[in-house]
């Protein structure tokens, strides 16, 4: 049904033509990012934004409030990239020596994986998460290996792994 207001304006019986801007504190699925400002209905933000603490009214000082800290989070991004990169050179030039139990045809016992490369590399002072090491199966082989470290998505290296079969200790 559609009733007529003062002037030449239409509305719908039972709907409103009134929201309200709310500015979000947390990711809303299906409505926004942190820091987006959305166009709510007034009882969607009344009734469930603001009591969850997932936005506040947008108002010009939240909105520049808003602004000056991703401005600040986009410069610690560009500064944590940057010791990234510088990071990722330096363990590209190192190389990884594995020691593992191998048969004479250089087959392993056991096999070298992402867990293994990362704690050499943390003994080395670098630091790689297992998740960063990028293998495509197990090293089950002796062998020098070129493996890939991804320390962000941004920012990706190789370093070289040397399986090497365990030496005996000299008695």
């Amino acid at each position: 049904m559609v009733r007529r207001r003062s002037g030449n304006q239409k509305t719908v019986s039972g709907t409103t033509k009134t929201s309200v801007d709310v500015l979000l504190a947390e990711k809303v699925p299906q409505l926004g990012e942190q820091g987006d400002v959305v166009r709510v209905k007034p009882g969607f933000a009344r009734n469930y934004l603001l009591p969850q603490g997932l936005a506040t009214i947008a108002t010009d000082h939240n909105k520049r409030m808003v602004e000056q800290h991703r401005l600040r989070l986009e410069e610690l991004q560009v500064s944590r990239l940057k010791d990234l990169r510088r990071q990722a050179e330096a363990i590209g030039k190192y190389s990884v020596t594995l020691e593992a139990n191998a048969n004479k045809d250089g087959h392993l016992y056991g096999s070298i994986v992402a867990v293994d490369i990362a704690k050499a590399l943390r003994a080395a002072s670098f630091a790689v998460d297992p998740d960063h090491v990028q293998l495509e199966g197990p090293l089950k082989e002796l062998g020098m290996y070129t493996v890939k470290i991804a320390l962000h998505a941004k920012v990706e290296t190789a370093v070289k792994v040397w399986v090497v079969p365990v030496t005996a200790a000299a008695t």
